[in-house]
């Protein structure tokens, strides 16, 4: 690639890059650049959200660069403020540990192993001591601190800020300057974070690091940004048919946005495609399909994505569903009782709670024997022979049993 065809390919859907002038300058030199990213590991699996970030981290290990991996083990014991109304609990050291290990797993899902260095920033942070810490404190002032958007509505506000969140952002700017970063990569909401990097990296003698964000990829609802914890996630380890039945489940808007963020695919070339379909050359379902077809083949291979595809049309275009492939959900009830159907539902892992329950029957996602269910309060009777529950593209089949009383 030509200086410019790099640049245009590194910049390629972000939504900051502070500046692109002092990233050509680092790549005019021609060295490889150190590239970091930081992961708190929050939670004990990653999604579709995360991949974005670590897809503009593949595209410099596509050019040759250092990327290194880096697992906040010590600013997750602080908690990240970013976003937050109020402070964040702390994650133990347990948790820490567990989350760290399945995300070590499941990065290379899309990084290149043998090109990725994974490091804890425990290893320098805790280094640092009571005295490194201090010191560290004092490059940042408070006034710098609240020109942070989530802070200054809290403290306008008169909440809460614990003096341990002011310490996340020095943490993390500490990172860069202990890994020598050439370049930060984050998402738009770490913005503040990366610039405080930025900032003090000149103070301990090196280049100010180029700051690079990526777009938060919103979930499946289209409205609020991809999380495990609001249900609207395509987790990477999800299953193929999963997968791919939950790409199937976006908005034809929402679609095109996908197609930007998960994909390698040029923006030029998705707008060509999004035209064919505006134009009723291409219809939305089939460009849909390939969407989810090429994500599920990233993380399943060719022949997972493709048997996921037919048993996707076997059920929801030919209106095929083998239920005695499905899962069995045995619930026992009295003699004679019977159960509501939304406590079948938690139990069968296809609803957290009988309020979410309650709420996927109000929004017409359940059916029961394939009839659309519409009253929250239904139950089931005990004795029913096996009946087929599908909760959104979920089926499961049912068989409600007397728990008779011992003599």
């Amino acid at each position: 690639m030509t200086l410019d065809e790099q640049l245009a390919y590194l910049t390629k859907g972000c939504v900051d890059v502070v500046r692109a002038g002092e990233l050509k300058t680092k790549l005019e030199r021609g060295h490889p650049l150190t590239v970091k990213v930081g992961f708190d590991p929050t939670a004990p699996d990653l999604h579709l959200g995360h991949t974005v970030l670590l897809r503009k981290m593949k595209h410099f290990q596509d050019l040759g660069h250092r990327v290194i991996f880096v697992i906040g083990d010590f600013t997750g014991l602080i908690g990240d403020p970013t976003g937050r109304s109020k402070t964040r609990p702390p994650l133990t050291k347990v948790e820490i540990a567990a989350n760290a290990e399945t995300y070590k797993a499941q990065v290379f899902q899309v990084l290149d192993e043998s090109k990725t260095v994974v490091d804890f920033n425990s290893r320098w942070l805790g280094a640092l001591g009571a005295d490194g810490m201090v010191r560290l404190s004092a490059r940042y002032n408070v006034a710098q601190m609240l020109e942070r958007r989530d802070f200054r509505q809290r403290f306008d506000a008169g909440k809460p800020i614990a003096v341990h969140e002011f310490l996340y952002p020095l943490a993390q700017a500490y990172d860069s300057v202990f890994l020598k970063a050439d370049v930060e990569l984050g998402g738009t909401d770490q913005l503040f974070n990366l610039n405080v990097g930025r900032d003090i990296m000149p103070g301990y003698g090196l280049e100010a690091q180029v700051v690079m964000t990526t777009p938060l990829l919103e979930g499946l609802d289209g409205v609020e940004k991809m999380s495990k914890s609001l249900g609207n996630y395509i987790g990477v380890t999800d299953a193929a048919d999963e997968m791919f039945g939950k790409v199937m489940s976006v908005s034809d808007e929402l679609m095109w946005r996908y197609y930007v963020l998960l994909t390698d695919e040029s923006e030029a070339s998705v707008n060509a495609t999004r035209q064919t379909v505006a134009e009723g050359v291409l219809h939305p379902k089939a460009a849909k399909m390939a969407l989810a077809k090429r994500i599920v083949t990233d993380f399943h291979g060719a022949a997972a994505a493709a048997a996921a595809q037919e048993a996707f049309e076997a059920r929801f275009t030919r209106g095929e569903l083998d239920s005695a492939s499905l899962p069995q959900v045995d619930v026992a009830v009295p003699v004679g009782g019977s159960v509501a159907l939304s406590r079948v539902m938690v139990d069968a892992g296809l609803a957290t709670s009988t309020s979410e329950a309650a709420r996927k029957i109000q929004q017409g996602g359940v059916k029961l024997d394939r009839e659309k269910v519409t009253a929250v309060t239904m139950r089931v009777d005990a004795g029913r022979p096996d009946l087929l529950l599908e909760v959104g593209r979920k089926a499961v089949r049912v068989l409600v049993r007397e728990a008779r009383a011992r003599p």
